[in-house]
Formats: C-alpha cells, structure tokens, sequence
C-alpha cells in the first residue's frame, strides 16, 4: 500500500527546502521557460518539455523554427518556472520553483539518452535537423513553498555533485536496462511504498549519486538514496536497501494493530 508520505532525504530538515525544490526539478516533466523576445525584448513564456541531466541540470529538446529557440539563440539568458501545484484546491498553498540562468546548446553525451528516457515520444523527432539539445546552466533558483514559505537558493544547492561520479554516469544505462528488464517488481515497490505512488506499470528512467527518477504515463516520481552513490557497486548496494525499506514498510502497513 502507499505510504503516506514519500521519505524525504536523511539529511534534510523537515523545514529545509532544498529538498523539495530539488525533487520538483528531478520530478517536472514541463515548465514555463521564458526568453527574451529578439524583436521587443519583452519575456516570453512557452511551454517546453524538461528532463534533468545527472546532476539535475535542466535539458530541454526544442525546435529552431520555435520563437523560444531563436530568442536563445540571440539571447541566452532565461527562466524556468516549474510548477508543483498541481491538484491543490489552492494553487497557491503549493510549491513552485524558477530557476534563473542561461540556456544553451549542448553536446552532452548524456543528454539525449537522458531526455529520450522522460520524453520517449520525443524520439519520434529528436533527429531532426531543426532539433537540438539545449541546458541550462543555473545561476539561482527562487522557491515558493506555500505563504510565507519563500526563499532563494544557490545553483550549488539545487545541483548534485557528481565530480566523483564518472563510474556510475558511464554505468547508468546498464544499471536502467537491467532494472527495468529484470527488477519491475522492485521498481514497483520503490514508486508505491517509498514514493507513494499509485501501483502501475513504473519504470526507472535515471540514476544519479543522489536517487532515482521513475516514470508511470505521465507521473514521475523521486526516490532519494540514504547516502551519495558514486560508483556502480555503491548504487547496487543502495537500491538493494531501497527494496528492504519498502518492503519493511510494506510488512508494517500490513500488521492489523497498525
């Protein structure tokens, strides 16, 4: 059964919101980017489909003959609102996050695997000549977690280190394709009992030093590790305790004196 609420990080505080806002960006699935408009310069928001490279640097898939693509392409500086209310009878009691930076090309190796991952209907036109990859470099992040619940945040906070994390990056899609293939039922106890997901056919689309990004439809969902994860062996080790602790968690859900 569900739990009631997802766990957050160890290490978090319950009043801390780093955390949430770091689970809103592994989490988004779109956001309203804004650029520059080259003719006026006023802002314009569009709506762009995001996904997050290994250390949650946002990526976006977008098309030259879009007006937000030629505004980067004269000027790189942007913002990226992403949204966390949604279902709230009051929008304005939930959480939001803009991020503020500049959004470029890129030719990160790990990019377009990681988008494709989040967007597989993207790989319909991810090849075509007009498409291309774009990031964001974050400057800051501005967080918005109910009334009175506001705070800024640093590009260092809001991104997860992965300067010691070159084995696991070079191992991730093994580690997925295997997961996925081999470990469903896992990957289902992970989004019900840790998550607190709804049951469904869930799916691993990343993993980074700091958890792991899973996908239903168009519901994602975070899970984040007790402690980083550098190396292959150590993501294992920690996904092997993530089914101990969901299926611990089942087990006490299940006692009828609870």
């Amino acid at each position: 059964m569900p739990a009631d609420n997802p766990p957050a990080a160890p290490w978090a505080r319950p009043d801390d919101p780093a955390p949430v806002a770091r689970r809103l960006m592994r989490t988004a699935l779109k956001g309203s980017l804004a650029t520059l408009d080259r003719e006026t310069g006023h802002p314009y928001p569009s709506l762009v489909l995001v996904a997050t490279e290994p250390d949650s640097t946002p990526l976006f898939l977008v098309s030259r003959l879009a007006l937000h693509t030629r505004n980067l392409e004269q000027d790189c500086r942007a913002g990226l609102l992403i949204d966390g209310t949604g279902g709230l009878g009051d929008p304005m009691t939930g959480a939001r996050l803009t991020l503020v930076g500049e959004v470029r090309r890129t030719e990160s190796r790990t990019a377009l695997r990681r988008f494709l991952a989040r967007h597989p209907s993207a790989e319909g036109y991810a090849g075509f000549a007009d498409f291309s990859l774009f990031a964001m470099k974050i400057e800051k992040g501005h967080f918005i977690g109910g009334f009175g619940r506001i705070v800024d945040l640093s590009a260092g906070v809001l991104l997860t280190g992965i300067a010691q994390a070159g084995d696991l990056v070079a191992a991730e899609p093994d580690i997925v394709s295997h997961m996925n293939k081999d470990h469903a039922d896992a990957i289902g106890l992970y989004a019900t009992a840790l998550a607190g997901q709804a049951p469904g056919a869930w799916r691993m689309t990343g993993i980074d030093p700091g958890g792991i990004d899973l996908l239903h439809c168009s519901n994602a969902a975070r899970i984040d590790f007790a402690k980083p994860a550098c190396t292959a062996s150590e993501a294992r080790a920690a996904l092997v305790g993530l089914v101990q602790e969901a299926r611990a968690r089942c087990s006490q859900n299940a006692r009828p004196d609870q």
